[in-house]
């Protein structure tokens, strides 16, 4: 924070539009908006000089901004406030979805990042019915990149999830090393002790921790899938006595958690 002139420092500011902005366009106290932002703030806004906006930098923390240059593809702002609530999880939860049918993984993506997800991993599985189109791959990822800065601007985040690339269960296994609690929600066979397994993780997360929980698509994981994770120390747990959907259950888990780390 030193490169930035001293700014008054305030708690919070809830109705203001709200800007991820590249750290190279903070120069000092005066920030430079472009491509698309500028667009929206200019024409879908209709913004004016001395209107008030809230810029996010890369490192996560926001301040409050004023307009002083405006145009349709660039606009100008001086930062006046920085703001110190911060609205994310005290802990980094990953989600890591089978591919599922239509735009389901699209609506994860979204409520998801409300919700405070960390990062997102599509999952190749074996009762995947869609199939990852590598060709039409990049502009997929770009939607959804577009999708979870959206939802977390909406939702006054501090950092807007990363989408990996689809990946195979080796290659999650492969990337799982760094975690601190490894779940499959496998609610097939999911006995009792396994029910108490989710409530074991969550109860036990502390500042800092990580999480990478794994859920199946709409035809659920494989018994050769789940013999890899459990082969990693992946622990099988369950989400209570309901079936819930595969775009449900991610949803499900990061209330749970919220709750638990954050409300109780």
């Amino acid at each position: 924070m030193g490169k930035f002139r001293s700014a008054k420092v305030i708690g919070r500011c809830q109705s203001m539009q709200r800007y991820f902005i590249k750290e190279e366009n903070w120069i000092g106290n005066t920030i430079t908006i472009d491509g698309e932002d500028a667009k929206h703030i200019a024409v879908v806004m209709r913004m004016n000089i001395d209107d008030h906006i809230i810029c996010v930098h890369p490192e996560q923390f926001a301040a409050k901004c004023t307009i002083v240059s405006i145009e349709k593809n660039e606009v100008i702002v001086e930062m006046i406030e920085e703001l110190t609530q911060n609205s994310e999880l005290p802990v980094q939860i990953t989600i890591a979805s089978g591919l599922p049918k239509g735009d389901k993984l699209e609506y994860v993506f979204q409520k998801g990042t409300e919700l405070g997800a960390y990062e997102f991993i599509p999952v190749k599985m074996e009762r995947s019915i869609v199939k990852w189109d590598q060709k039409k791959g990049k502009k997929k990822l770009e939607r959804w990149h577009k999708i979870t800065k959206e939802a977390a601007e909406q939702s006054h985040r501090h950092y807007i999830p990363q989408i990996q690339e689809p990946k195979t269960i080796q290659q999650l296994v492969d990337d799982s090393e760094d975690y601190t609690y490894k779940l499959v929600a496998f609610e097939e066979e999911a006995n009792q002790l396994d029910k108490s397994e989710f409530t074991k993780v969550v109860s036990s997360l502390k500042k800092g921790d990580s999480l990478l929980i794994v859920f199946g698509p709409e035809g659920g994981l494989s018994p050769k899938e789940i013999k890899t994770l459990q082969a990693a120390h992946f622990k099988i747990c369950g989400l209570g006595p309901r079936i819930l959907r595969t775009e449900t259950a991610p949803l499900y888990t990061l209330s749970a958690i919220s709750y638990a780390v954050e409300l109780n």
